[in-house]
């Protein structure tokens, strides 16, 4: 009997899943893959317009809300959260927080992600590359909790369970187009803006993650929903969403193209860059069974 194929994106905040991997996400989904997202948090940490909350109890009610909104557009057949509180940014007090991720036993956020990797048995992984993409502490902690989970949940020793041990057949890190981020930052210090200091709160380094240098292993295209995802960014009110689309932004993507960059952590990449992430993936009961 043959598999369905079924994806799986381990990342940290409401709004990763769009303003990171939406375009692939949405592109599967309309394909007809399976695609779910375990979020760790709830994006309870920041600073939200008073206009924005409404009825909302919480930061964390509300960007939960937008998450969903924005999963609805993207086709997601599933949203799982891990239930953990955002961390902040680095060096804020928000990392002390005792149920921040970062705060977290990382063998239990591993087994955690064990227990979805076992349950929905994808064959393709994804989540943030190992700076987490523009080094929130909480990308980076889920990074890593999601690559050891990735090897783990095919030891059956390993977090037993009612579930069988499962082997996903690739894992793969998004990362931002570098090429896109040293003209941000170009166009920044031309603005006499300091692109060290980006953000709403001044605390992302633009510079200095545009210096990092990743391997592209796979591109994948998604003009074909390109969309889907500007509705999916428009969920997202709260973190600029309705800004976003549009603009200087939307110039800029044109011509760096409507795509997303992967860096293959497993198998190990070969020189011929994939167009697809199911790029020699098995669809057979008996791929299941195999174990690394």
């Amino acid at each position: 009997m043959t598999e369905k194929k079924v994806l799986l994106a381990v990342l940290a905040h409401p709004d990763d899943e769009t303003f990171g991997t939406g375009g692939s996400l949405a592109h599967y989904a309309r394909a007809g893959v399976e695609v779910h997202l375990v979020c760790a948090t709830r994006g309870e940490v920041g600073e939200v317009d008073p206009l924005l909350m409404g009825e909302f109890k919480s930061i964390g009610e509300l960007r939960e809300n937008e998450l969903r909104c924005a999963a609805g557009y993207l086709g997601l057949a599933g949203v799982h959260f891990l239930n953990y509180r955002d961390s902040g940014m680095a060096g804020s007090p928000e990392n002390h927080h005792p149920q921040s991720l970062v705060a977290a036993d990382q063998q239990k956020v591993i087994g955690e992600i064990v227990h979805y990797i076992r349950l929905l048995k994808p064959q393709v992984v994804i989540t943030f590359d190992p700076i987490g993409g523009y080094m929130h502490p909480d990308h980076i902690a889920i990074h890593q909790a999601a690559d050891k989970a990735f090897y783990a949940a095919a030891d059956p020793a390993l977090f037993p369970s009612n579930l069988p041990a499962y082997q996903p057949q690739k894992l793969y890190y998004h990362t931002f187009p570098r090429g896109f981020l040293r003209t941000t930052v170009w166009l920044m210090k031309i603005a006499g803006k300091d692109p060290s200091r980006f953000g709403k709160n001044k605390d992302i380094d633009l510079l200095k993650i545009s210096q990092a240098r990743f391997p592209i292993h796979a591109v994948v295209d998604y003009r074909d929903v390109i969309d889907q995802k500007h509705q999916a960014v428009a969920c997202h009110a709260s973190q600029g969403g309705m800004r976003i689309t549009g603009g200087v932004l939307d110039k800029l993507r044109k011509v760096f193209g409507v795509s997303d960059q992967y860096m293959r952590a497993y198998p190990p990449p070969t020189r011929r860059r994939e167009r697809d992430l199911f790029d020699g993936v098995i669809l057979t009961d008996a791929a299941s069974e195999n174990r690394l």
